[in-house]
């Protein structure tokens, strides 16, 4: 069930919203509760049984290590519940990465291969997971204490607008508002406004750039110019931000129709100075969380340069290889990792405050770092990607190729390029507040101006209007962080 399917924004919806209206708090849990399980199950079918079993053992885990974190006993259990949470995501996303190495290898010594078990890859795994890793420690950490009611401690894990595709959310940013909250007109407004603005971000510029990302990147290497490769990076760029910062955009608004106050996952990516900067802006829940969790516990910045060094090749490594079980993005993460230490031993990272030619060239500098990156994300493989970044900087294989640039490129392409350029910026929301109109997003920079005035519900509401004929008459287009 997709956010942007008539199913969930004319049926689902509205009735969960209606039956929250009641105020007994108790009642408000367990419709969600029961509305996020029927949410899940409705993607994921017989893996919901997964998913319940792992919340009961993570509620469990967590309530034993809350007990004993001071001994020996809180520390092996706290590990121990670690580790099963990643056999979970192990066996489930990476059998067959693993499996496909390991005869690679075999091959490579003459030995037989083994069969490989084809596994299907559970909806929202990913970020299940660390959503249940971050609780468990932070209990153990005694920054946060162990919910003791199940069904708070479920919901937490399993609140149907963040469940799939995040952002991830820590458990103390919301234990205050599991066991009651209070849903205004203002907030209703917010979470209104903020979602229609992430279902046109989807709909009218993300599925709208994607059909000519995905013919550019399925063409043969004697197809593509230079002129054509670029034309598809900078296509999938944007179509991969306003995909994610608009699912994001949804989650938060759904939260705040609920009463839920989420942490923004996204600041601007695209006006970043430096991949330092970048990574301040970008997906910002998941930095903070290989941050928190993995980067300071192997030492962070309190070791030797090299150490230093070390830890963020690794924590980015670990980072691709979080999003795919594919060498292509262990090497977008490795890419990520290079272009930051250089940035540290450069001290690049301090020119993010310059003014003037600086900031310009930093901006350019980045730019470019992060859209050769996503070719490697974006492609299904290291030879495809090479093949790309070949075509992107001028290398032909082929001296008189079938298509240019301008065969994939009609007015909505034209419309969404222009739309998305002056979204990833904060050209509009400067705007809005030199017209003294509001940003719709409020704290959270948007790429629409808003407030309550008349001319700002009729814009919402054409782009609402639009957004569902789309979705009516369109293809399946998921969020590309679903398979993640």
């Amino acid at each position: 069930m997709l956010f942007t399917a008539p199913s969930f924004l004319f049926i689902f919806l509205p009735v969960v919203l209606a039956l929250h209206l009641a105020p007994h708090p108790v009642w408000r849990n367990t419709l969600l509760l029961a509305a996020s399980v029927v949410f899940y199950a409705s993607g994921a079918g017989a893996f919901t049984t997964l998913i319940l079993a792992s919340i009961a053992g993570n509620y469990l885990a967590a309530l034993a290590i809350d007990r004993w974190r001071d001994g020996a006993r809180g520390r092996w259990l706290l590990r121990g519940t670690i580790a099963a949470n990643l056999a979970v995501l192990v066996v489930f996303k990476y059998t067959g990465f693993l499996g496909a190495n390991l005869n690679a290898a075999l091959g490579w010594l003459g030995l037989s291969a083994w069969p490989i078990p084809s596994v299907t890859l559970p909806i929202g795994i990913s970020f299940f997971t660390f959503h249940a890793i971050s609780y468990v420690v932070d209990v153990a950490r005694q920054d946060a204490v162990a919910q003791k009611r199940p069904m708070e401690a479920a919901l937490y894990l399993l609140f149907f607008p963040q469940l799939i595709a995040g952002p991830i959310i820590r458990y103390r940013e919301i234990a205050d508002q599991l066991p009651v909250r209070t849903v205004t007109l203002d907030d209703m407004a917010y979470g209104v406004r903020r979602f229609v603005i992430g279902l046109a971000k989807k709909m009218l510029i993300a599925n709208t750039l994607a059909l000519p990302a995905d013919r550019i990147f399925a063409l043969a290497p004697a197809d593509l110019t230079t002129g054509t490769a670029w034309l598809g990076v900078v296509c999938y760029t944007l179509q991969l931000y306003f995909d994610f910062s608009g699912y994001s955009d949804m989650a938060l608004g759904l939260g705040r129709m609920f009463g839920f106050r989420f942490p923004e996952n996204f600041r601007y990516p695209y006006a970043a100075t430096s991949v330092q900067d970048f990574w301040r802006r970008w997906h910002l829940s998941l930095s903070a969380w290989f941050r928190d969790y993995l980067y300071v516990p192997l030492g962070g910045n309190r070791v030797a340069p090299v150490r230093v060094y070390l830890n963020l090749v690794t924590v980015f490594a670990l980072c691709g290889l979080w999003h795919g079980a594919n060498w292509t993005f262990v090497v977008w993460g490795l890419f990520h990792g290079f272009f930051l230490v250089v940035e540290r031993m450069a001290g690049q990272a301090r020119r993010s405050t310059a003014t003037g030619a600086w900031r310009l060239a930093g901006h350019a500098y980045a730019l470019v770092v992060v859209m050769v990156g996503w070719v490697f994300f974006r492609a299904a493989s290291l030879t495809e990607a090479m093949q790309m970044l070949s075509a992107m900087a001028g290398v032909s294989s082929a001296p008189m190729p079938v298509y240019d640039a301008i065969w994939f490129v009609n007015p909505e392409v034209a419309l969404a390029l222009v739309a998305g350029a002056v979204g990833a910026t904060p050209i509009a929301p400067r705007l809005a507040r030199a017209l003294a109109v509001g940003d719709v997003a409020g704290a959270a920079p948007s790429w629409l101006p808003g407030g309550t005035s008349a001319g700002v519900v009729v814009v919402l509401s054409v782009l609402f209007a639009v957004s569902v004929l789309l979705s009516a008459a369109g293809t399946y287009s998921p969020f590309i962080y679903f398979r993640f």
